[in-house]
């Protein structure tokens, strides 16, 4: 198993991805004033915005590949910030507040795992129940306010400062994602465990033929999807220094979204890593215009919701022609 020459053959979404780039380089060029893609504020508030959110749609990834869905990971994404923040505003070193929130957000998607595989209900329906329980969980938890989160030191160069190119600012957040981009590129497409998340997701029938435990495989992807939900929140708090209650709202949709795009299926067994991250980058570079020509935000729901009506359609019509 490979990562590139999979996403290449079966996925035209880098080649979409680069032609999409090279139009908006090419506008920006000629009409600098009036589009400012190329701007460094532009490109700094991408490479700010990208990393929690394609760090998200990675968990989510890799979960659909196995043929599950977490609608939780939004609010995971806030509890886990506000458990980080409220531990380090009660003494606890910002290193081990994030270990905590971490530990917290993989417990809440084991937690989703267990429920659906024990009791054989669609993931789709207890993590959308997950979803509700933890935003009212944070409210209780923390209340309507947000929490402040400034530690200092080492912690900002770890999670938040990056490094300086001229204008550009290449946030931590970057390396995180290419680090942890790795790690599951890795365990997907190289590892065995990979070969598990695939064969249970495409058929399971035929993997458990071939001594595939689903169970375990299906629990190990929920734990991946619930960290890296907290993970993402951990990078979005240290970057904005307090975490909100409703910080995660709309998140889920959209990480699925970018999976989605990145030529996962939302039956399960098809998808790559690189994928994953590709449909992220489509996603933001939509709202990114959208912002930039200054249209209503409601046109980036609009385009998700055509989005994944769009991915059901097709499919269907894929596993028709099989």
């Amino acid at each position: 198993m490979s990562w590139l020459p999979h996403t290449i053959r079966e996925h035209s979404v880098v080649s979409m991805f680069v032609a999409l780039q090279l139009v908006l380089v090419i506008w920006a060029l000629v009409a600098p004033d009036s589009f400012r893609y190329l701007s460094a504020s532009n490109i700094n508030v991408a490479l700010r915005a990208i990393p929690p959110l394609a760090i998200m749609a990675m968990g989510v990834g890799v979960l659909m590949l196995a043929g599950e869905f977490d609608l939780s990971v939004g609010s995971n994404y806030t509890f886990s910030a506000v458990v980080m923040a409220s531990a380090f505003n009660s003494g606890l070193d910002p290193f081990l507040s994030v270990a905590l929130a971490i530990l917290a957000g993989t417990a809440i998607g084991l937690l989703n795992g267990v429920v659906a595989l024990t009791f054989d209900i669609p993931s789709f329906i207890v993590t959308l129940g997950a979803m509700l329980v933890w935003r009212g969980g944070v409210l209780y938890y923390n209340g309507p306010s947000s929490e402040p989160f400034r530690p200092e030191g080492p912690f900002n160069a770890v999670f938040s400062d990056g490094i300086l190119l001229g204008d550009i600012q290449i946030s931590a957040g970057v390396f995180w994602l290419l680090i942890i981009g790795v790690v599951l590129g890795t365990l997907v497409h190289l590892h065995r465990y990979g070969n598990h998340l695939l064969a249970v997701g495409g058929n399971r029938n035929a993997a458990v033929a071939i001594g595939v435990q689903p169970t375990r495989t299906k629990l190990i992807a929920f734990a991946i999807a619930g960290g890296c939900a907290a993970f993402a929140g951990v990078l979005a708090t240290a970057r904005i220094h307090q975490a909100q209650p409703g910080q995660g709202g709309g998140l889920e949709l959209q990480a699925i979204a970018a999976c989605v795009i990145g030529g996962v299926a939302l039956t399960g067994g098809r998808g790559s890593v690189l994928g994953m991250i590709v449909g992220t980058w489509l996603v933001f570079t939509i709202q990114d215009v959208l912002l930039l020509l200054r249209a209503p935000g409601f046109y980036l729901d609009v385009f998700i919701g055509a989005v994944l009506v769009a991915a059901v359609i097709g499919n269907r019509a894929v596993r028709g022609r099989t």
